[in-house]
């Protein structure tokens, strides 16, 4: 299994509403158009506020807003899906509609190794 995870933040300007309700109306439908046949998960995890509203990563001036995972079951679909990202036309269409929702100088993201240690219930 390779897993991706990108911490994103949204363009400025754009409330948290309207960000999560164009990533989840459209950019994800752009992901999920390119991701099918090879991913086996892709999901976001949107960040909330604290209870006390510390907007130390969250908010206007937080560092993210969203923790977004794509799951692969190997390697070969980890590079299919590289490469059709890489097309000219997917790439276009990829940039196009994330220069509507993201700040991309602030996203970043990582390939992971995981370690799971079980704990007694």
């Amino acid at each position: 299994m390779i897993k991706t995870v990108g911490l994103l933040k949204r363009r400025r300007g754009m409330t948290v509403q309207a960000f999560r309700d164009y990533y989840e109306s459209t950019h994800r439908v752009i992901g999920e158009k390119y991701l099918s046949g090879h991913a086996c998960r892709y999901m976001r995890r949107f960040l909330n506020p604290t209870s006390d509203g510390n907007a130390a990563t969250f908010g206007e001036d937080g560092d993210f807003d969203v923790i977004l995972e794509i799951w692969y079951p190997d390697k070969a679909a980890f590079e299919a899906v590289r490469e059709r990202l890489a097309a000219p036309e997917a790439a276009a269409e990829v940039l196009a509609d994330e220069l509507k929702l993201f700040d991309r100088d602030r996203n970043r993201f990582f390939t992971l190794s995981e370690s799971v240690s079980d704990l007694p219930g």
